[in-house]
């Protein structure tokens, strides 16, 4: 090999990665064509990632509603399978996404991996609830009368989800995995200052067996996605996990409006992400059906409301 030729092959350069969103499936640029720097924690230049407009929101939101009825309808225990793909693919990507978490975060290499192993336990584990949860939010009522009485959990719908701040992964899974697990779609803000984890985590979903619309990922300013979010008639639900104290007394107004189910923000102190996080994630975006059956001589008609 002559000089020139081996100076060519050390010398050349790298191929940088293009971060896309994750709307309905697909990999689309922001509508806008805008894009803005993501720095790591010394401000050393990582990324552009999309810029996300109005528009792109109001397009995840179709592509999650579209979604719903499916994911939904489908049984418990194919979600929780479905979930534990998921782990699966996370664990064989798992370099990929402990330097990304290192860059985003600051940590060293190994605190970084451990946070990574962690989001990766987190999400088996949110994928073994998806067929329990029903016994512990549902069940039989004691009623003064010849009724059976019955309650049982469903999805509230599409919930809108902003990504906590300072847990670009971790973080991220613990708000996203109770959300799917419990059979809604979700239109995901990813931390606005660090959301190549999430935008990576996109390309895992794709190439699982989540549907396409079941998680929508968008990247960029997180108030200017979350308020027509907050204002979308076909939001459900919304998580405001990654709003600022200001941002989420804003968003709770907007909610309001159209009777959504809201998820306040931690008002003080730091969420460990670390800690077991129980089951109020999972119940937040679900609604009790109760159903009357008639016993004894009444007939066997029912009625549920």
């Amino acid at each position: 090999m002559s000089k020139e030729s081996a100076g060519a092959v050390t010398g050349r350069l790298n191929v940088f990665k293009t971060y896309k969103l994750y709307v309905g499936g697909k990999f689309p640029r922001s509508e806008s064509g805008r894009v803005y720097e993501v720095t790591d924690t010394k401000g050393a230049w990582l990324a552009n990632a999309p810029l996300s407009s109005r528009k792109d929101a109001r397009d995840a939101v179709v592509a999650a509603r579209k979604a719903f009825g499916g994911w939904s309808g489908a049984t418990a225990y194919n979600r929780g399978q479905v979930l534990y793909r998921v782990a699966e693919m996370l664990e064989g990507r798992r370099e990929q996404f402990v330097r990304e978490v290192a860059e985003a975060e600051g940590l060293s290499k190994p605190k970084a991996a451990a946070v990574v192993d962690a989001a990766v336990d987190r999400w088996v584990w949110y994928a073994g609830w998806t067929d329990k949860i029903a016994q512990i939010a549902g069940g039989a009522n004691p009623v003064a009368g010849p009724f059976f009485n019955l309650s049982t959990p469903e999805p509230t719908g599409v919930v809108a989800v902003l990504a906590p701040r300072e847990s670009s992964f971790l973080g991220l899974v613990s708000v996203i995995a109770p959300v799917i697990a419990t059979g809604n779609t979700a239109v995901v803000v990813a931390s606005e200052a660090s959301p190549l984890p999430a935008l990576s985590l996109g390309e895992v979903l794709a190439t699982s067996d989540v549907p396409g619309g079941v998680v929508n990922i968008l990247s960029g300013r997180t108030a200017e996605l979350a308020a027509p979010l907050a204002a979308h008639q076909d939001v459900n639900g919304i998580d405001l996990t990654g709003a600022d104290e200001t941002l989420a007394k804003e968003l709770e107004i907007a909610a309001a409006d159209n009777l959504k189910r809201v998820r306040s923000p931690r008002t003080t102190g730091t969420t460990d992400w670390t800690a077991d996080p129980g089951t109020r994630r999972l119940t937040a975006f679900l609604e009790t059906k109760t159903v009357w059956h008639p016993t004894g001589s009444l007939g066997a008609s029912g009625s549920a409301y």
